[in-house]
């Protein structure tokens, strides 16, 4: 069997539109995956085409609602089922990450629980990107490949030609993300320090380094609510800063975001694709990752280095 019909690629109802992007640059059909839904809300999975014997790619980010989480489940069992030859779940963003570790009595750890999940339904390999914490991985016993959207964000940053750059992490827990970026750009870096009132509620916080007549780009891994980010900006042109942007890997925006960031300092805002965004909000801008996505799915298939291809 020749390598570009030994594995076949199909997508969740939520994350095709991305599927779809990494099969035109791999040349390949997308997979045929019939979704049935019944009245009450269940559905069911069923492959319209044979895949015995194949590399079964299955591509789906778990945001929520858990639905997305649910409906991946079902086609790694149907997949096991009709005897795929190894099932690679491809989830450019990897929800419930944020739950990481108990960091307060009586609490679940949501990122173990759905690695649990993933693996009783039978992955033999995941592929992921920018993990809330690297140590996520370890919550798996199959191989991961955790790849960076710094490899299409960094490209974009240097083709703005910024004067004067600072990176900036949010708070001090991205400030790892954020070295790499700066040492990578040679600038400077500079920390915001914030307190917590309650989850996704800024209670204060203090910028760390000199900000004035500089062009700053905020760090971070994902944007949920847009309220630490938009603080940040507000505080750093307070501070005399020329201009302010942000990037983050995964375009959560929930609830108030939108308007938040539309109406907050941030001259743009860049996110990858790895989650769809259908609001509508002038100062977002999305690049893709289907392309890099679709050269690991390669690489995997070719068993070639994947780590060879990372920018930092």
């Amino acid at each position: 069997m020749s390598e570009s019909n030994s594995f076949l690629i199909f997508s969740g109802t939520k994350t095709r539109y991305l599927a779809e992007k990494i099969c035109a640059n791999l040349g390949c059909p997308l997979g045929n995956l019939v979704f049935t839904k019944f009245s009450d809300g269940e559905f069911a999975v069923s492959y319209e085409e044979s895949i015995r014997g194949r590399d079964v790619f299955l591509v789906q980010s778990t945001f929520p609602t858990s639905d997305n989480l649910m409906e991946l489940l079902l086609m790694i069992d149907a997949a096991k089922r009709a005897s795929a030859r190894q099932v690679i779940a491809v989830i450019p963003y990897f929800g419930w990450a944020r739950q990481d570790r108990k960091d307060k009595p009586r609490v679940s750890i949501g990122a173990k629980l759905v690695a649990d999940l993933l693996s009783v339904a039978g992955i033999d390999r995941l592929i992921t990107m920018d993990l809330h914490a690297d140590q996520i991985q370890g919550f798996f016993n199959v191989p991961v490949d955790h790849l960076y959207a710094s490899g299409v964000i960094l490209p974009y940053l240097q083709s703005l030609h910024l004067k004067d750059l600072v990176i900036a992490s949010p708070d001090v827990g991205g400030s790892k993300r954020a070295n790499t970026y700066a040492k990578y750009l040679g600038c400077p870096l500079v920390l915001c320090n914030k307190t917590r009132a309650r989850a996704n509620i800024v209670d204060s916080m203090q910028i760390i380094g000199d900000v004035k007549g500089k062009n700053v780009v905020i760090v971070d891994d994902m944007v949920d609510t847009a309220g630490t980010i938009t603080k940040a900006a507000d505080i750093m042109m307070e501070a005399g800063a020329v201009s302010v942007r942000a990037c983050a890997s995964h375009c959560v925006m929930s609830g108030p975001a939108s308007e938040r960031v539309q109406n907050s300092a941030l001259s743009e805002i860049v996110f990858t694709d790895s989650i769809p965004y259908t609001q509508r909000c002038d100062k977002v801008v999305q690049l893709s990752v289907a392309k890099m996505f679709a050269e690991t799915i390669r690489r995997v298939v070719s068993n070639e280095s994947i780590s060879s291809q990372y920018l930092v």
